[in-house]
């Protein structure tokens, strides 16, 4: 039976990168990874003042742009085409990271592959033996930032979990994630577990459960 003859819609990319946009509070810098991440520029809203990053060295950035308005030298580190918000800024290569690395980014948003119920992520390979993958910038942003959230799908193609007791994949970083947002449910990762803090309208928190292997608490 699908989702939607359950009662409930999950949502989609577009959705899920704006309910993560929702709960950015004005004033933060923060960092946007590759993938459902970056789709976050596009739901900021122009009056809330929140400072994007990218590694390349990009502060400031704005939506994606309308094709007819795309230059192609201004490019954030998935070498996806953005805007620049009034104030941004370019800055070098090692600055950029040093940005990171001093602790200086309020959040980082990231893709995952899984979540363990204690902050755990793993988000660059499926197998120690996978070949042809880098973990990028990713590691540095996962302990560098003041906090990290990670968007992702809240199961396989197969329908397996993502969300478990604990990871199966090679770790980015140990511990490290403070909510997850899913096309299902935003979870808090708290000392006492995994608390669901919303779900899509028309979902039960037993049905959210039997999607995930890690135990979940209601908020």
């Amino acid at each position: 039976m699908s989702d939607t003859a359950q009662g409930f819609r999950p949502l989609g990319r577009t959705g899920m990168a704006a309910r993560v946009a929702q709960d950015i509070p004005a004033g933060w810098y923060v960092n946007l990874g590759i993938g459902i991440p970056t789709l976050i520029a596009d739901h900021i809203p122009a009056e809330r003042e929140v400072v994007l990053h990218s590694e390349n060295g990009v502060l400031g950035m704005g939506p994606a742009p309308q094709p007819y308005e795309e230059n192609p030298w201004l490019v954030n580190a998935s070498t996806q085409r953005v805007t620049i918000r009034a104030g941004g800024s370019f800055v070098h290569h090692a600055d950029s990271f040093a940005i990171v690395r001093g602790g200086h980014l309020d959040l980082c948003v990231l893709g995952g592959f899984q979540v363990a119920e204690n902050g755990d992520l793993a988000n660059w390979a499926h197998s120690a033996t996978e070949a042809g993958r880098q973990i990028g910038g990713a590691m540095d942003l996962a302990v560098g930032a003041k906090r990290v959230w990670v968007v992702m799908e809240h199961v396989t193609k197969d329908g397996q979990p993502r969300i478990l007791s604990h990871c199966t994949y090679p770790l980015t970083a140990a511990g490290c994630v403070s909510r997850i947002y899913t096309n299902l449910a935003v979870l808090e990762v708290t000392p006492k577990g995994l608390v669901v803090l919303d779900r899509v309208p028309g979902l039960s928190f037993e049905a959210l459960q039997a999607r995930t292997e890690a135990v979940l608490q209601q908020a």
